[in-house]
């Protein structure tokens, strides 16, 4: 039963941000009380807590897959354009906001992820194109590993990227293309190409 608590309140919280979704709620889509949310998780920051922290151990899993499964690092960084067309697809833009705003500590949790565990895939994945030769060898690896790290943000700012406007899945993806051109040799870009041309051809059949 708590994992079904959990999630489904992930499933609404994706869909329509976390501050618009009430414990009520939860409960009606369950078909349960509010009584026996309660029997597992004491309020709603408990209930977020725990959300937020098997989201990151799911979204650490699946970066580590992506590592495992790719034969350079521009197939990785393909990869993870993947998963994350599949996890932002119907993911509310105001959910970092409702985090941060209203449930902190859940939100703190998340910026230990993002300064931690994301950090070092970015360098590494930076590292392993230099050696392999798809990027170039004068980049200044922590600089260019932090500026990513940062832009991740971007496409969630709702004053920039207007929800409705624009898609949450397009901006991160442009954004995360353009970083990516600026790391490549000619023989990295490339490579690109090819990547490219692969994926539009899946995306057709």
């Amino acid at each position: 039963m708590k994992q079904r608590i959990q999630s489904r309140a992930m499933d609404l919280f994706m869909k329509y941000g976390i501050r618009s979704v009430s414990m009520d709620d939860i409960a009606t889509q369950l078909g349960i009380s509010k009584k026996t949310i309660y029997q597992y998780f004491a309020d709603k920051n408990e209930l977020v807590l725990a959300v937020v922290g098997e989201d990151i151990r799911d979204l650490q899993e699946n970066c580590i897959k992506c590592g495992a499964n790719a034969t350079n690092a521009i197939e990785e960084i393909f990869l993870t354009m993947e998963m994350i067309q599949e996890l932002l697809m119907n993911m509310n833009p105001m959910v970092l906001y409702d985090l941060q705003k209203f449930h902190f500590e859940a939100y703190k949790k998340w910026i230990e992820h993002k300064n931690n565990f994301l950090l070092v895939s970015i360098e590494n994945n930076i590292r392993n194109g230099i050696k392999e030769g798809y990027y170039r060898p004068d980049l200044n690896v922590e600089v260019l590993s932090r500026f990513r790290l940062e832009s991740m943000l971007i496409p969630f700012n709702i004053e920039i990227f207007q929800p409705g406007k624009y898609s949450l899945v397009d901006v991160t993806l442009q954004l995360l293309e353009h970083f990516l051109f600026g790391l490549v040799t000619e023989k990295g870009y490339r490579l690109i190409v090819k990547y490219k041309q692969e994926r539009e051809i899946n995306i057709k059949k």
